[in-house]
């Protein structure tokens, strides 16, 4: 074979060349959102000021939505900015503007002067020749159940520091409580707490309130409540207890308007079928979240392992039931911020790491892929598999993009989840390795020859 000679340069294949730059949209604004003005932008031949500034309150965007109609506007493009664009985003839309919401990194303007001035016609411009793509954003009823399940979160989190407001002033009264029972906020330490407030300062009457089920014995109990009963500390602890019972009472009616969104979405009838007895998950709604959300879907989530009834309602919740806006698994796993990165530079790949995104979604599937450490199924060999290769935050990313799949799957098909169990799994790596083995063998001039009598093993990576 000639070799070719250095000096002369590589000819590279021109790649195909795309239709010159065209106004696709010749109707379109573009708005700069801020808190307290918007900067808005239109066609310059539309009006004799193209650029106008419109105040942020309701009179003012009525105002910009009937000068958006008057220059005869059918679309717009807006950043992301805050939640301030929430407000004029649902105007324009139920006005039938045709509203494109914006990522903010990927309109960036070229380097030099930057204001609101400029911004907006920056948008205007690239939206015009359509360089602007949409988020995803879901229907009406599904954002108002994504509000019900952020501000249930919020909720959580708010009950959790209350417990550790709790067991902070049990520590500084010296009662050791958290050294003998494994969480204050359970039947035995909520009960011995509801005691301490109420005036109980004997400690074998404290210990008496133990469950049964706990296994430190009253003796223990008993010794880890001897402390100094200090009225600051009581006091604290009251506060926290009080903040406790008030953040319940809030989850209690917040889950009522979830199941009642529920069934406003609901789009099928009947019950999912039974399966694997599933453990009831201590913040999970008190009605039946799993017969809701497969009236909702039309599936069961909660078929795939790690995956239960928390982890499916917020999966559900940001994205809906309906993922036709996403083409394939791939652009939903993209979306989610879970699909590998693809950062290629002079034919060389730099980094396939995913990049970082605050997903809802992303971070409830996350922590359904670590649930299948101990997970006798397919899906839990699958990640032990993937811990024995890589390290642990890949293996859950790489499951996390795996489980994301499955969703979109059984959402655009509806077609229910079989698991094929850990040892069809484990059967299917055996052949895929016992093949590779064998080509390998062929390329060096080898033959494979299988032990007689010897009994397959499960492989190991």
């Amino acid at each position: 074979m000639a070799r070719r000679n250095p000096g002369i340069p590589t000819p590279v294949s021109p790649a195909p060349r795309g239709p010159a730059l065209r106004i696709t949209h010749p109707h379109a604004a573009g708005i700069d959102i801020g808190g307290s003005s918007h900067f808005v932008a239109v066609p310059p031949d539309r009006d004799d000021e193209p650029v106008r500034e419109f105040r942020a309150f309701t009179s003012d965007l009525i105002s910009l939505a009937d000068w958006l109609r008057a220059c005869r506007v059918d679309t717009v493009a807006m950043e992301s900015t805050g939640v301030y664009w929430i407000p004029l985003f649902e105007l324009l839309s139920s006005r039938g503007f045709e509203v494109l919401l914006v990522n903010a990194r990927h309109v960036k303007n070229v380097s030099g002067r930057k204001s609101d001035v400029l911004d907006c016609q920056w948008l205007q411009q690239l939206h015009s020749y359509g360089l602007l793509r949409g988020a995803f954003r879901p229907g009406d009823g599904v954002v108002a159940l994504r509000a019900f399940a952020r501000q249930r979160h919020a909720l959580l989190r708010a009950q959790a520091r209350a417990v550790q407001h709790q067991q902070k002033a049990l520590v500084q009264m010296n009662l050791q409580l958290t050294s003998v029972i494994a969480d204050v906020a359970g039947a035995t330490g909520q009960a011995i707490v509801r005691a301490i407030v109420a005036g109980e300062r004997d400690p074998w009457a404290l210990a008496a309130l133990r469950n049964c089920r706990i296994k430190a014995s009253e003796a223990d109990i008993a010794l880890a409540l001897q402390g100094h009963w200090r009225r600051e500390h009581l006091f604290a602890l009251k506060q926290a207890l009080e903040a406790f019972d008030f953040c319940g009472q809030q989850l209690a009616e917040l889950d009522a308007q979830i199941e009642a969104q529920l069934q406003r979405l609901q789009v099928t009838a009947g019950e999912p079928a039974k399966g694997r007895k599933r453990s009831v998950a201590r913040n999970a709604p008190k009605f039946d979240l799993r017969a809701r959300l497969f009236s909702m879907c039309g599936v069961d989530l909660t078929a795939i392992p790690g995956v239960d009834v928390t982890t499916a309602l917020a999966v559900v919740s940001e994205t809906g039931s309906d993922l036709t806006a996403f083409p394939t698994g791939k652009h939903f796993a993209s979306w989610l911020g879970l699909a590998p990165g693809t950062k290629i530079s002079g034919g060389k790949k730099l980094s396939g790491r995913t990049l970082p995104s605050s997903n809802r979604a992303a971070q409830a599937l996350r922590l359904a892929a670590a649930a299948l450490r101990t997970s006798q199924s397919a899906l839990g060999a699958y990640y032990r598999r993937l811990c024995a290769r890589m390290d642990k935050p890949k293996a859950v990313t790489a499951a996390a993009h795996k489980l994301a799949r499955l969703i979109y799957a059984m959402l655009t098909r509806g077609q229910p989840y079989t698991d094929q169990g850990q040892a069809y799994y484990e059967e299917r790596y055996r052949e895929r390795v016992v093949a590779n083995l064998t080509r390998r063998a062929q390329q060096l001039g080898l033959q494979l020859v299988p032990l007689a009598g010897a009994a397959p093993q499960a492989a190991t990576a």
